[in-house]
């Protein structure tokens, strides 16, 4: 059985191995060669998401390290890291970016909604459950998306997509799925990392707890928390199956990410660099959508039964939602909706509502 993820990946790099074949067979033809086009030297500082995940792997290292020097006849390099090298949150990142530390950064929507409360509409707990209206309702958003961080961050963006879906994995011993509902986290320690997620666990009548992603595999094993939420191909990348035994298949979340440059780095940018990168951030834009969806088929069977191109499945078992735990869903939701929209103010909220509300049918309360 072939891996629907490589496909993709390889499927990307022939594309752009041909276009920068064509380009360059151009320039020749015209008489320009390397001189065709001016771009900017520098070397970028960037800081991408998590080496250990496909994001970083297969699309956001190749972009900076292959794609744009390739294509740029070597002006642009980066030095890049990504989160755990750098050891900082979303949020501060982004400050550093602000400050022109860094020149570019991608980040999640939810990791610095702290200093943008806007950001985080794109991805509120439990409120979008489909993958395909998800990326109608991003693009929808893209707007307040965009002068979100130019007027919080000073920032440019040129790419917004993102992870699998996030779901949560549990320990309920010995379990059979069947027995398995939403009503068995009432009372139980469940892992966040943002606090929308926070307010959907909560909506459901649990604790939540935040955790690092690198914290919670420890605080499976000894207890500290019950569950912890996560996307379904990092939570397999990260063996937590050796820790959890249910994946509750319930979708809070898809992990919105953008990447996002220093307006001072890019305006400093001549015409022809800007052109190239938002150019080749588009079709990296896309391929990310592409393979992401092929990583949410992956790991549903990597997690469960199998089989699994990534290695041996993880064996733990699946919980599918009934017409109760769909009842439960609806009172989290509102539970999220009521929570942001106090966080947000009166006309973010109906900026959502005109928005995401409208892709949805759904609309946040506006006091």
């Amino acid at each position: 059985m072939k891996n629907p993820v490589n496909n993709v990946v390889k499927s990307a790099r022939v594309k752009r191995s041909l276009q920068c074949a064509a380009s360059v067979l151009l320039g020749m033809t015209l008489g320009q060669a390397s001189f065709a086009a001016d771009f900017t030297k520098k070397e970028w500082q960037v800081v991408g998401t998590w080496a250990t995940l496909e994001n970083y792997k297969q699309h956001e290292l190749p972009f900076w390290t292959e794609t744009l020097p390739e294509l740029s006849d070597g002006a642009i390099t980066a030095n890049m890291k990504d989160y755990t090298n750098v050891g900082m949150s979303g949020f501060e990142t982004m400050r550093l970016l602000k400050l022109g530390t860094f020149d570019a950064v991608h980040a999640l929507t939810s990791y610095t909604a702290q200093d943008a409360p806007a950001l985080e509409g794109i991805d509120l707990a439990g409120v979008i459950q489909d993958f395909g209206q998800y990326r109608e309702a991003m693009a929808a958003y893209k707007p307040v998306i965009e002068r979100e961080l130019k007027e919080k961050f000073n920032a440019k963006m040129l790419m917004l997509y993102t992870f699998p879906k996030q779901q949560f994995f549990c320990n309920f011993g010995s379990k059979d799925a069947t027995a398995v509902h939403l009503a068995d986290l009432e009372g139980r320690k469940l892992r966040t990392y943002s606090t929308s997620i926070g307010d959907f666990i909560e909506g459901l009548g649990a604790s939540a707890i935040t955790l690092p992603f690198a914290e919670v595999v420890p605080a499976l094993q000894k207890g500290v928390a019950d569950c912890g939420a996560t996307g379904v191909m990092p939570a397999y990348n990260a063996k937590w199956y050796q820790v959890v035994t249910h994946n509750v298949r319930v979708n809070i979340g898809f992990a919105a990410t953008f990447l996002a440059i220093n307006f001072k780095t890019w305006d400093a940018l001549s015409p022809d660099t800007q052109k190239l990168m938002e150019a080749e951030a588009a079709k990296v834009e896309d391929a990310i959508w592409e393979s992401t969806q092929a990583l949410n088929d992956l790991a549903a069977l990597c997690n469960t039964t199998g089989p699994c191109e990534k290695g041996e499945p993880g064996g733990i078992v699946a919980v599918e939602l009934n017409d109760d735990d769909q009842e439960r869903v609806k009172v989290a939701v509102n539970v999220v909706l009521k929570r942001w929209a106090k966080r947000c103010g009166k006309e973010c909220a109906m900026e959502w509502n005109e928005t995401i509300g409208n892709v949805l049918g759904v609309q946040a309360p506006v006091e």
